[in-house]
């Protein structure tokens, strides 16, 4: 099982201790990852032995680049950057090895730089559209990949744990493959501007792959709640502005080493951790959706982009 699998594997397991998911659903969604009886009911078990040991979350750090965030405690509004959103467009580009890619694409009216947006395990939702559409409705064009192409893309499949089945059986290769292919899409799509990549739970640790794979077309990052790759290292420059949630243990326990990393090489870095904000706070769509946390870290975003893009 390669990290990015495991890590659906641990996301479906902590979704059912949390309550999100029923025995019996989790039990069918890692079947569905190819996990047999017996591993499954130990993921299970295990992910319940750590959230007992972690029942008490630990509270954001102090350390040199690592701002703390604010606990929820205003009512729900409009999703954060959606009031100036703009639509999407289906498009297909040339992808590696003679494959055809599909994505969401939005352009800005005037660029000021281009984004891509890589989407979490469920593939390539109106959600992940939808923040395509944010970025260009503040003045960045924006793609999306659908990593999900080649088996017909995501809307193919009715099933949304069966998209992610798809997802956690793919090689990570290809993914990045994909990725650079979006790149240098967005590239040709933004001539002469600045380019960042900006991505969610699953799409956050492909956009630490990124930046340990060779991507130097980017000039920033802000990877949301993305577990950083088992003794990566960075291999960009690009500022990265890493977001997490305070009660997200599990991947928060990779931040140390993120930040290890984009130490070692230099790069400008910081660490927002949104106090009172679980995993995928971020998404308005979702049982974990936190909108203060949401909002202040699309501020962040935004701000990180205005200043290195």
């Amino acid at each position: 099982m390669t990290p990015l699998q495991r890590y659906i594997a641990e996301e479906i397991a902590t979704d059912h201790v949390e309550g999100l998911l029923s025995r019996r659903e989790a039990m069918r969604r890692l079947g569905m990852l190819g996990l047999g009886t017996p591993a499954a009911v130990a993921l299970l078990a295990a992910c319940a032995d750590k959230a007992d040991q972690s029942a008490t979350p630990p509270p954001s750090s102090g350390a040199a680049g690592t701002s703390p965030g604010t606990a929820a405690t205003t009512p729900a509004g409009p999703p954060p950057g959606s009031e100036t959103a703009l639509p999407t467009t289906a498009i297909t580009f040339p992808g590696p090895e003679g494959r055809t890619l599909q994505a969401a694409w939005a352009a800005a009216a005037q660029p000021r730089g281009g984004v891509l947006v890589i989407h979490e395990n469920k593939g390539l939702t109106d959600h992940i559209r939808s923040i395509a559409g944010r970025f260009a409705g503040i003045g960045y064009n924006a793609l999306a990949v659908d990593l999900l192409s080649e088996e017909g893309g995501t809307a193919t499949f009715t099933d949304p744990a069966a998209a992610t089945a798809a997802l956690g059986k793919l090689p990570q290769e290809r993914f990045i493959a994909d990725l650079h292919s979006g790149v240098a899409e967005l590239q040709r799509r933004t001539p002469g501007k600045k380019l960042a990549a900006t991505g969610f739970c699953f799409g956050g640790g492909l956009t630490w792959l990124l930046l340990t794979s060779g991507t130097p077309e980017l000039a920033a990052a802000t990877p949301f709640y993305g577990p950083f790759p088992d003794n990566g290292e960075i291999t960009t420059k690009a500022a990265v502005l890493a977001i997490y949630g305070a009660l997200d243990s599990r991947v928060d326990a990779s931040r140390p080493a993120a930040e290890a990393a984009l130490d070692k090489v230099g790069a400008t870095h910081e660490s927002f951790v949104a106090e009172g904000a679980d995993h995928a706070f971020f998404n308005d769509t979702g049982p974990r959706y936190q909108p203060t946390a949401a909002a202040e870290a699309w501020r962040r975003v935004t701000d990180w982009y205005a200043r290195y893009l």
